[in-house]
């Protein structure tokens, strides 16, 4: 019975015994495998890229239209104009607070689709509120995007309750949460928020100082739609990575989406951690509909979400639920986004090239076959 005690106390001295420079070896080694396994994550998302790219041109040569030219357009067409460089800024800023809406509650191991309705939950608190209250030049901007804020996570909070509390399924209950969402936001728009004096159906446009600033009154150059709101995507992405990485619900995401049974263990809250998974995200999602209202249209339209929540998971996947690289992934996939326009406009091959590419992404994200091929070979490469 004294044997465990014994062996503790010796594996106690023993660890206090230890030379400095095995510690320093061991750090060393440590920041080592963490550096391998950054260079693993960044060569899995270069050649997945490459890879559907690669595939996207041999489709367009099967078809026998001109791919060089279609390729051409894609990759380089983003860059020749500066308000085409605005759009891209733009809608890298969208996509990336999508991607790590979905990221939180990933990282939890919830499947939570539910951005959909968070985004026209959080484009209609900004719209209501940036439209019909009158406040100071700063405040103006800030409460819109609070309210969105808050709408957002609260309706966040509903599947995350039905999954913690009710034994649910989020992928259900998310979905279903979205049809009734974007239901009733058409309704509302149509019947009792459409502008009077407009012919086309949207609501009245906000006041200026709601607005988002422009780069282009910042920079000088055209920037189209591109606006702060970069720099504030930023600073989330960096406070969602100190979230997960340097605060104790952070860790309880992280031991939740690890292994649930060990974290009950632990003495965590499961239910409640599940709960503010969702609640974060679907804050991050309601951010994501307050810039399209405050920096991009201008007020409330139909469908002015277009696709872009479920193409934020995409994002997410393949940043591997990473907040730092949801932004680069978030960059890479609206310059695909971009490109595929100009090449639209200027050759004969249509946009449902990128649609392919981001098809491959996702089987190639999902299957994991590149980082397998990559780490094995890093391995190898190691071992030598």
């Amino acid at each position: 019975m004294t044997t465990l005690p014994r062996n503790a106390a010796d594996d106690r001295r023993a660890f206090a015994e230890t030379p400095p420079a095995t510690e320093q070896e061991g750090r060393r080694d440590f920041l080592t495998a963490r550096r391998r396994s950054a260079v693993v994550e960044l060569s899995m998302t270069v050649l997945t890229v490459v890879v559907a790219v690669l595939i996207a041109f041999l489709v367009v040569l099967a078809t026998g239209k001109d791919a060089s030219g279609a390729m051409d357009a894609l990759l380089t067409g983003p860059l020749e104009r500066t308000p085409r460089i605005g759009r891209w800024l733009a809608d890298a800023t969208t996509l990336a607070l999508l991607g790590l809406s979905v990221a939180i509650p990933f990282r939890a191991r919830q499947i939570s689709l539910g951005a959909e309705a968070q985004v026209y939950t959080g484009a209609l608190a900004a719209a209501l509120v940036a439209i019909n209250l009158h406040l100071p030049p700063v405040i103006a901007v800030l409460v819109p995007l609070a309210a969105a804020a808050l709408v957002g996570g609260a309706l966040g909070a509903v599947p995350g309750v039905m999954k913690a509390r009710l034994g649910a399924n989020e992928i259900v209950a998310t979905l279903m949460l979205n049809a009734v969402v974007v239901r009733l936001f058409d309704w509302l728009l149509t019947d009792h928020l459409k502008a009077p004096s407009s012919a086309a159906v949207q609501s009245a446009p906000i006041r200026p100082d709601a607005a988002l600033p422009l780069l282009t009154h910042l920079f000088g150059v055209p920037l189209d739609h591109a606006n702060v709101g970069l720099f504030g995507m930023l600073a989330i992405a960096a406070a969602v990575w100190f979230l997960l990485a340097r605060t104790p619900l952070g860790y309880r995401i992280r031991m939740t989406g690890s292994n649930p049974s060990f974290a009950r263990y632990g003495g965590i809250d499961v239910p409640r951690t599940i709960e503010w998974s969702f609640v974060l995200g679907g804050a991050l999602a309601g951010l994501a509909g307050a810039h399209l209202v405050l920096g991009i249209y201008g007020g409330l339209q139909p469908d002015m979400a277009g696709g872009l929540a479920f193409e934020g998971i995409v994002v997410a996947l393949l940043a591997r639920n990473n907040p730092i690289a949801v932004v680069g992934a978030a960059l890479l996939y609206s310059y695909l986004r971009v490109g595929g326009d100009v090449m639209e406009q200027q050759t004969d091959v249509g946009s449902e090239t990128v649609i392919i590419i981001q098809a491959v992404i996702v089987l190639l994200v999902t299957a994991r076959a590149l980082p397998d091929l990559v780490k094995r070979y890093l391995a190898r490469k190691g071992a030598r």
